[in-house]
């Protein structure tokens, strides 16, 4: 009953309240992203929901886009501004992605939504990842979140597909809270967002 019928409810009524409280601060951020980036304040993407469905994803855009001789885009640590990199730290560059729960495409727990590209990189177990929505926090962000192998992150957003309930979002909303406080697990050794999933 949880996950059928309480969890959406919440969601909605949640990321409802959440999105008029901060719309001051969206709107500010919002300013400063389209003077610093010169350009659309927005991050918007086609990413895997549940049942493997695209939708469309939104959140603040923190990189620029330069890009090298080639035309080729720079790598992440080169394009990411310290505007950006600040909104990282703190978590912000996500509160867009409260549209996307206000939908329906997100919950505000669950795995996070990872590159169409990574479909059919998947083995059977990873796939079930997929069994639920996405997430804007997850089970996998609270264990280690970009610090971790990517078996790792896959082996923790299976057990939550399988085990969801209403005690395991709590406390990962609760452990979420700290992680952001503290600043835990946001890079990758040696990079400013994280490595690429290349399969298995």
């Amino acid at each position: 009953m949880y996950p059928k019928w309480i969890k959406p409810i919440l969601d909605f009524l949640f990321s409802l309240f959440l999105v008029i409280l901060l719309a001051p601060l969206f709107l500010i951020i919002m300013l400063l992203l389209t003077i610093s980036l010169v350009g659309n304040p927005f991050f918007l993407q086609k990413r895997p929901g549940k049942k493997g469905e695209l939708f469309t994803i939104i959140k603040f855009r923190t990189m620029n886009n330069k890009k090298d001789t080639e035309g080729k885009l720079l790598a992440d640590s080169e394009r990411l501004s310290a505007f950006g990199a600040i909104l990282r730290k703190l978590s912000l560059d996500e509160i867009p992605q409260l549209i996307n729960v206000l939908k329906g495409d997100m919950s505000f727990v669950g795995p996070r939504p990872l590159l169409p590209e990574y479909l059919p990189l998947y083995n059977d177990f990873q796939r079930q990842r997929h069994m639920v929505k996405p997430g804007i926090t997850g089970y996998a962000q609270v264990n280690g979140r970009n610090a971790i192998s990517w078996e790792k992150k896959f082996e923790l957003d299976v057990y939550y597909a399988k085990n969801l309930n209403f005690a395991l979002d709590l406390s990962i909303l609760l452990k979420t809270v700290k992680k952001v406080i503290l600043r835990e697990g946001i890079s990758n050794a040696g990079s400013a967002t994280t490595t690429r999933f290349k399969g298995n």
